[in-house]
């Protein structure tokens, strides 16, 4: 079973590399009582408890920009130091080693081994996939759905997802012509290719349950 890590209560940082959706992340925070700071430098990690990477856009976009502001390495030592780390969207899919994404040429964080994949339009599908869909809690033990009930509907927007090489760290799974892992978990990192700052009611106790595990 995967453990989990306490905090005092501290500042969560919110990266800002230029392309994440800053402004409705920082107002959910805010929402569910967290103590929020922009962060775009890797020295202001250090004065974190916990660090949200949001994520708008393109793959190559995300990581060059974080390149350029050094903290691709800030992010895998905050990792490794067990604080939490909560990836959103293109923030959840840039922890894995590359991505097929308009032929991307930049090198994930590499936190994880694995991939990011568009979905195939086989089936008819429109993408990207825009709007709401049911998640399978795959393993209960995760703190950040404490209190969310199984196949609750999340928002989402995107046409890639990542495939996770080691599947123990799947979350959650979402169908959209094919299952993918809509959520990760191992130890003190969490990611989502949903939106939960645009989730309403569920991607708010999301959020909540995140800023807990900092008290």
């Amino acid at each position: 079973m995967h453990g989990t890590i306490q905090y005092g209560l501290q500042v969560i940082a919110l990266l800002d590399y230029g392309a994440g959706n800053l402004r409705s992340v920082f107002k959910a925070l805010v929402h569910v009582g967290a103590d929020v700071k922009l962060v775009t430098r890797p020295e202001e990690l250090d004065q974190s408890s916990a660090v949200v990477l949001p994520g708008v856009g393109a793959f190559d976009d995300c990581l060059n920009s974080m390149r350029k502001q050094e903290l691709l390495g800030a992010i895998r030592d905050f990792i490794n130091s067990d604080r939490p780390f909560l990836g959103i969207c293109v923030g959840y899919q840039a922890l894995f080693e590359k991505s097929e994404e308009f032929n991307s040429c930049a090198a994930g964080i590499g936190i994880f081994p694995g991939h990011v994949v568009r979905f195939q339009n086989d089936a008819g599908l429109k993408i990207p996939q825009i709007g709401w869909n049911k998640v399978r809690i795959m393993n209960p033990d995760c703190p950040i759905y404490k209190g969310i009930t199984d196949h609750s509907y999340f928002y989402f927007v995107h046409s890639f997802y990542p495939i996770p090489q080691d599947s123990s760290i799947i979350a959650s799974e979402t169908d959209y012509g094919t299952t993918f892992a809509s959520s990760i978990w191992r130890r003190n990192v969490f990611a989502t290719q949903f939106h939960p700052e645009k989730s309403q009611r569920v991607g708010l106790q999301l959020l909540k349950n995140f800023r807990d595990l900092v008290e």
